[in-house]
C-alpha cells in the first residue's frame, strides 16, 4: 500500500476525479488549496505586502491504495497531460507507507 498525492488546479477537477475513477481507486479525500508559483523574485522582494496575490485556486487529492491502482492512475494523468495547453499540468507523488493501521 502507498500514498498517492494529486494536485490540480481548480479547474481540472472533474477530469482527477474520472482520473481517479479509471483507476479503480475509489476511496480518496480531497481538499481546495491555493497553488503558488515563484514567477518573478524581484516582484516578491519589492515589498512585504504585494497587491497581487498570484495564488491559483487549486485542489490536492489523496488515497492509500495498491500499485496497481496507481501505475493505471500514472497512465492516465499522463495521457491527460499529454493534451492539455497550459503550463498546469495535474502532478501526483507517491509516497510508500511503511506502517499503517
Amino acid at each position: 500500500m502507498k500514498l498517492v498525492i494529486v494536485t490540480a488546479v481548480e479547474d481540472f477537477q472533474d477530469e482527477v476525479l474520472k482520473l481517479f475513477k479509471k483507476a479503480n481507486i475509489e476511496s480518496f479525500s480531497g481538499s481546495e488549496i491555493e497553488g503558488y508559483k515563484n514567477h518573478n523574485d524581484l516582484l516578491a522582494t519589492a515589498s512585504w505586502f504585494p497587491s497581487v496575490k498570484g495564488a491559483s485556486e487549486s485542489v490536492m487529492f489523496f488515497s492509500f491504495t495498491e500499485d496497481d491502482n496507481i501505475n493505471t492512475l500514472f497512465e492516465h494523468i499522463s495521457g491527460f497531460n499529454n493534451t492539455i495547453e497550459t503550463n498546469n499540468p495535474i502532478r501526483a507523488v507517491v509516497i510508500p507507507i511503511e506502517k499503517s493501521i
